[in-house]
């Protein structure tokens, strides 16, 4: 990967001051893609203003944000807005959720920012970087969305982390660790036969595929299937497979089915 591949998604972020910041700090390192996923209080406000038809007002929430952005308004001029979080990483190989609680449905396995931008450096595809409220960080379900996991190894009697000094930290590891790698440039477009990873979407539709066939034969005799879809989305998220090769698994799975149904 190479640092244009790198989206940065904030989910519920609620204070235009924390999003400004969060501007300046990917654009300090060489990145340039934000996402914002169902903003909330005074972020609302800021964003009201970026609207087409209200341009020409400069909110004090508006103002406030750009005031922390510093030299970094273009990043917020250019951000994306999305309703839901499942629509802001459809087009990304890998979601990483990042929290620091641990817990039975809150991913097992974790990895720190700067153990996050040595595995990306050897993948291709686009990531996503996620974080939470800055109040209640992500919950279970967003988290559930994400593929993996990561945190930032912090003093245990002081845990919480602004959200600005949590993205520069992971900007940072993945600026140093890229640009070793590529440059920081955008990478070349692919070419006929090159291994290109699925998209979230593309992993889920084959993630659905796999467990209709599975429950075909009657696999799932207890309530388990969504843990198991989890369980194979992240699985397949993180070995990188590419579209022929998830088409390809699809293929057994359903050639197993028909036996199945033959030998039933």
């Amino acid at each position: 990967m190479c640092l244009n591949d790198i989206v940065f998604v904030l989910a519920r972020p609620s204070e235009p001051g924390n999003t400004g910041a969060v501007c300046r700090a990917i654009k300090n390192m060489g990145l340039r893609r934000l996402r914002i996923v169902a903003p909330e209080g005074n972020l609302v406000l800021a964003l009201a203003a970026k609207l087409p038809a209200n341009n020409s007002e400069l909110n004090p929430a508006l103002e406030k944000l750009l005031a922390r952005a510093i030299h970094a308004a273009d990043i917020w001029t250019e951000a994306e807005f999305f309703t839901g979080l499942k629509e802001a990483l459809a087009d990304c190989t890998i979601s990483v959720g990042t929290s620091r609680r641990r817990g039975r449905h809150r991913k097992s396995n974790t990895v720190t920012p700067r153990e996050l931008a040595e595995f990306l450096k050897h993948k291709n595809g686009k990531a996503a970087i996620v974080f939470g409220n800055e109040r209640t960080g992500l919950d279970r379900e967003e988290l559930e969305q994400c593929s993996m996991a990561s945190h930032i190894p912090v003093n245990p009697e002081f845990p919480s982390i602004n959200l600005s000094h949590a993205v520069q930290i992971y900007a940072y590891e993945l600026y140093h660790t890229l640009t070793d790698n590529t440059g920081g440039g955008p990478g070349p477009e692919p070419v006929l036969g090159q291994w290109v990873p699925m998209t979230a979407a593309e992993i889920d539709s084959l993630v659905k595929k796999t467990c209709d066939s599975l429950a075909s034969i009657g696999f799932y005799k207890y309530p388990n299937r969504a843990e198991q879809e989890r369980f194979l989305r992240d699985l397949i998220a993180r070995a990188g497979l590419s579209l022929s090769e998830g088409r390809y698994l699809s293929n057994i799975i359903i050639k197993a089915e028909r036996l199945g149904g033959e030998s039933g």
